[in-house]
């Protein structure tokens, strides 16, 4: 940590050229997805395995701290994909280095006209929703809501801390045959080959990610933002709108209804591209379930951008961490340690999420949820 705010200071203090510039601004907005992906890969999930939980952090994302969270968010993940093609485009063709000034240069002409056609829409968003009646959850219920990710994060430093421990004392204890404790040189061929592996990785997974990611963000964030989300009745984007007597599954929990009123006030999962509750978790479920050929298009498409993301970011974060961890071995394997287990457990929890189903039953946990929080 010392290093990181000793390189952050050095930085301000000797005001390099834009190379260093788009070198720190790459890290920087790196590490602000990666922690975003922590709480949406988790939440997300909770819409499946805890409705109310789901509700609250959705409840969360609508108040004015995440409304400008979203746009910090937005141009981190915009600037961050463009830079890092500029650096694939440099490494793939080494000759072209001499022209990276006027690269980057380009990389923030770029951010910002990609930025206008998100950031317009977002804010005609966000300027609807605040200038109409909405109900605002607290900024203290707001940070309270994220003391379980601080949890999850401690949690995971605790369990890292203790294997780089156990490991740094199984290799003191190895010994040679004369009895002599034996020093292990950092690296080794095995330790290379991993190192070229994940080199060509970040490089390839980076092109891969920036046309799933930027739909993603098209989707969620411009053609129906977090506010849609809780909208009843709304059309849920990628899916199509079925006619009510057309839906193939109506499942009625409280009564039988046979109108349109009646369907909205009742607790309902309808596979019919309309979210009918009003609720985050039925917005999820219809997404999901919604079929392309007799694929669920959206649960491969976001599982194809939980497997690339979650390992293209951990492993940054791996290769940010470890820079400023070097004169510690102890403090090295931590943080190496922290972002496998980081990384394994996101992946865990978004798959389990992707392979189970959200039931009515979760839809009707949804409705109490969000009634009582005051109908966000």
């Amino acid at each position: 940590m010392a290093s990181l705010v000793l390189t952050l200071k050095e930085t301000l203090r000797y005001r390099g050229a834009i190379g260093q510039w788009s070198w720190v601004l790459h890290r920087l907005t790196g590490l602000g997805v990666v922690l975003f992906l922590f709480l949406h890969v988790i939440d997300t999930a909770w819409a499946v395995t805890n409705p109310e939980a789901y509700v609250a952090a959705i409840a969360s994302y609508q108040s004015p701290l995440f409304t400008l969270g979203e746009f910090g968010l937005t141009f981190a993940v915009v600037y961050h994909a463009l830079n890092g093609l500029r650096i694939v485009l440099f490494d793939f063709k080494p000759e072209w280095w001499k022209h990276q000034e006027k690269a980057a240069i380009y990389v923030f002409i770029g951010t910002g006209l990609v930025l206008l056609p998100y950031f317009i829409p977002m804010a005609w968003d966000a300027y609807v929703h605040y200038t109409g009646t909405p109900t605002i959850m607290p900024i203290s219920e707001v940070l309270v809501h994220q003391l379980p990710f601080g949890m999850y994060f401690v949690g995971g430093l605790i369990a890292a801390g203790i294997l780089a421990f156990l490991v740094s004392a199984v290799r003191m204890n190895v010994k040679d045959d004369a009895g002599k404790v034996k020093v292990r040189k950092q690296g080794g061929e095995l330790g290379r080959g991993i190192e070229k592996f994940w080199w060509s990785f970040m490089r390839i997974s980076g092109v891969l990610i920036v046309p799933l990611v930027f739909g993603h963000l098209a989707m969620m964030h411009v053609l129906q933002g977090v506010f849609d989300l809780t909208l009843q009745g709304s059309e849920v984007i990628g899916t199509s709108v079925v006619e009510l007597a057309q839906a193939d599954a109506l499942v009625v929990l409280d009564a039988e209804v046979d109108t349109a009123e009646g369907v909205a006030n009742a607790t309902v999962l309808i596979p019919n591209g309309i979210n009918e509750s009003g609720t985050s978790v039925e917005f999820v479920a219809e997404r999901w379930n919604f079929l392309w050929n007799g694929m669920a298009i959206w649960k491969l498409y976001d599982a194809a951008l939980l497997i690339l993301v979650v390992m293209h970011g951990f492993n940054g974060l791996r290769l940010v961490l470890t820079d400023y961890t070097m004169d510690n071995a102890l403090a090295r394997r931590t943080v190496t340690f922290l972002t496998v287990i980081g990384g394994a457990a996101l992946l865990f929890v978004g798959i389990q999420a992707l392979l189970l189903s959200i039931n009515p039953e979760s839809i009707r946990m949804a409705i109490e949820a969000t009634r009582a929080l005051g109908g966000h």
